[in-house]
């Protein structure tokens, strides 16, 4: 339940966001950040996570996971802001204009970092590349996914968990998408910890919240709209 509440939570309010109207759609924001990071403190506070223990959440952390995450947010814009891959129009991205009347009022900028940045890499790496993996690594020994090593490779572990994080994405972000889940997947074996994929989760997510609020701080998003990435 802790990795599940928090996950599919978060995915019903996507999916109802996906079919209603502006400006209701728009006030979707605020239940989708609060609810799964109400529900991933709660979980937290009383220890549900194992795998998260003993983490230090330093304000810079490993060197390494945060050079990994900026790749992996590079990677991730540049193949459409290169021309390479088509992505849907710009307005239908993020527009903190949609309510407030100023593009970018603090508000909504708010809570879509505080989602995008602080809440979605935990509630993600937590059900993907905790729970998912280890539980389809332990079917076949009918092992309880708890108590499967965090970052044992498996195979079929490892073709589950790059497939579902890519199939949850956006259509036109499949191709990216998979790539990235490859790497996230490799650095979780290779360091062993879940909180390195989390730290390189946000920073990937933090760099492309800038490029798109603020487009000159990244140098390829300069006097580019890349709102469809939020």
């Amino acid at each position: 339940m802790p990795y599940l509440a928090t996950y599919v939570s978060f995915l019903v309010i996507i999916q109802i966001k996906g079919i209603v109207e502006p400006p209701g759609r728009d006030w979707l924001l605020l239940p989708q950040v609060l609810i799964p990071g109400g529900l991933l403190l709660y979980y937290l506070v009383r220890h549900a996570y194992p795998e998260l223990q003993g983490i230090r959440f330093s304000l810079l952390g490993p060197l390494a996971d945060i050079a990994v995450g900026l790749l992996v947010g590079i990677l991730w814009m540049a193949p459409y802001v290169l021309g390479w891959f088509s992505h849907p129009p710009a307005d239908e991205g993020f527009d903190s204009a949609a309510l407030a009347g100023d593009r970018f009022s603090g508000m909504f900028l708010t809570l879509r970092f505080v989602g995008f940045v602080l809440v979605t890499p935990f509630v993600e790496e937590l059900f993907v590349r905790s729970a998912l993996l280890r539980y389809v690594a332990g079917m076949r020994t009918g092992t309880d996914f708890r108590r499967v090593p965090l970052a044992r490779f498996e195979w079929a572990g490892f073709i589950a968990t790059v497939l579902y994080f890519t199939f949850s994405h956006a259509s036109w972000e499949w191709p990216v998408a998979f790539v990235i889940g490859v790497v996230l997947n490799l650095w979780l074996y290779h360091r062993g910890s879940l909180g390195s994929t989390i730290r390189a989760h946000a920073v990937a997510n933090g760099t492309i919240y800038l490029a798109v609020v603020f487009p000159g701080v990244v140098e390829f998003g300069k006097d580019l709209d890349l709102r469809y990435f939020l």
